[in-house]
């Protein structure tokens, strides 16, 4: 990042100052080192002369300062691979990109799979999130390491990566970017939304490339109340309005559902219906702990929202001011966390359910994906092709997909390591791959 030299001579006071030279001198260092707080960030380390440093610490001419990441796990790297070529038709084709806690994974080959690795990006770092914005073919991923969370995109998912302006924090946040969460494209040129912790909505108008903080919904006065879930206080889903740059929703674990009519400039809570069966219910009415695990809009009827919640499933007719319950007693669990919708069919929605609370694993040892055709009053199991005897395993809240063709691709992966595919609306499932790293997310990409 300072043009491949490991040395450097920087002159301060202290290690702050050093730091804060250093940063000035290479702006592209900005955020590796201290938060927006101006604070070392958690998992790295300064030392001075071989020892752990503060920030406040003397130096003087001849101190060796060596900023290092903490002995924990790996670091970002952008080394290249040659892309695999799959056969078949373009039709035939497609593209996933698959976020795991080892790095990002490229996968090429048949719709629904078998798939291959044609590259690995960010060796040793959490990928978080994934996605390709269509109108432009650019391709952007949340990455987590130790020098903090960072967004990157690239006009070539196998080749170099370049580092995001933001998401982060103006100095007057007294807050600092802990996970980014969630991409999503805007409905106007050149804007995307990125949802996170601590539950913040950020907008690019520049296709990605630099980032500006909501202030309508940081500056709620309610948001001293907020609580975080087990996940933190994270903003992971935003729901915009097709064709109406003014109407956006967004969830937020464990804050609610929030809507604004005028582009974000103002919000209100849309949660009338929503029942947390985790708080007493004496203490049920107004509560602001309301956890909202995934959230999507049907882009044919916007006006219908699908949520999961932390215990329910859920329906919205009137474009989330209020909700109805369209899970309990028709699932073998109500709670998870992915979700899929058809974006051609407003009545149709899938879940994998989860057992609550603290297992979160697949119901019975049987791996289902559940759809329903009729709004959820009714759910039925798609399982033909995934495994129903000691199947155990874990989807995370952004590993489940579609790849909006006809028929419907689907695409879910585990922290188990597996991918699975379906080319058929999920009547028929293979594995696409298998031994990957803990899967934290799945896009398709074509």
């Amino acid at each position: 990042m300072v043009g491949g030299r490991s040395r450097l001579d920087v002159e301060g006071e202290t290690v702050a100052d050093v730091i804060g030279r250093l940063q000035s001198e290479h702006p592209q260092l900005k955020g590796w080192i201290l938060d927006e707080v101006g604070r070392v960030r958690e998992h790295v380390k300064v030392f001075v002369n071989g020892e752990v440093a503060t920030l406040d610490e003397k130096v003087s001419g001849g101190d060796r300062i060596h900023v290092l990441p903490s002995i924990s796990g790996g670091a970002v790297q952008t080394a290249t691979r040659p892309a695999v070529q799959a056969a078949g038709t373009e039709d035939e084709q497609a593209e996933l990109l698959v976020g795991t806690r080892k790095g990002l994974f490229v996968l090429r080959g048949r719709r629904g799979g078998p798939m291959d690795v044609a590259a690995r990006r960010f060796e040793g770092a959490v990928a978080e999130f994934a996605m390709r914005d269509d109108r432009t073919g650019r391709y952007f991923a949340s990455v987590t390491h130790h020098f903090g969370p960072k967004l990157y995109h690239a006009d070539d998912p196998t080749a170099e990566w370049q580092q995001a302006e933001g998401p982060a924090f103006p100095e007057d946040a007294d807050a600092s970017v802990e996970r980014i969460w969630f991409v999503r494209k805007g409905v106007e040129d050149d804007v995307l939304w990125a949802g996170v912790a601590p539950a913040a909505l950020f907008r690019s108008q520049d296709g990605g490339r630099t980032w500006q903080l909501n202030r309508g919904l940081w500056d709620d006065p309610s948001r001293p109340k907020w609580n975080p879930g087990a996940g933190g206080l994270c903003l992971h889903s935003i729901c915009t309005w097709p064709d109406d740059p003014s109407r956006l929703a967004v969830g937020i674990s464990a804050a609610g559902v929030w809507l604004s009519d005028d582009g974000g400039e103002t919000w209100r809570r849309g949660v009338k219906g929503l029942v947390p069966r985790y708080i007493p219910e004496e203490a049920r009415e107004g509560a602001l702990d309301l956890c909202v695990h995934n959230m999507h809009r049907a882009p044919l009827q916007p006006d219908t929202l699908y949520m999961q919640f932390h215990g329910g499933v859920y329906r919205s007719d009137d474009a989330g001011e209020t909700w109805l319950d369209i899970g309990t007693g028709r699932l073998p669990s109500d709670f998870g966390f992915p979700m899929a919708i058809d974006p051609h069919d407003p009545d149709r929605a899938f879940v994998i359910p989860l057992t609550a609370d603290v297992d979160r694993v697949t119901p019975e040892g049987k791996l289902r994906v559940y759809e329903t055709k009729d709004r959820g009053e009714t759910w039925w199991p798609l399982t033909d092709g995934l495994p129903q005897d000691d199947a155990y395993l874990t989807i995370l809240r952004q590993a489940f997909c579609h790849d909006g063709r006809t028929p419907l691709g689907l695409y879910f992966g585990a922290e188990s390591g597996e991918v699975f595919g379906s080319a058929d609306g999920g009547q028929t499932w293979s594995t696409v791959i298998d031994h990957l790293a803990p899967v934290t997310s799945v896009r398709c990409s074509s």
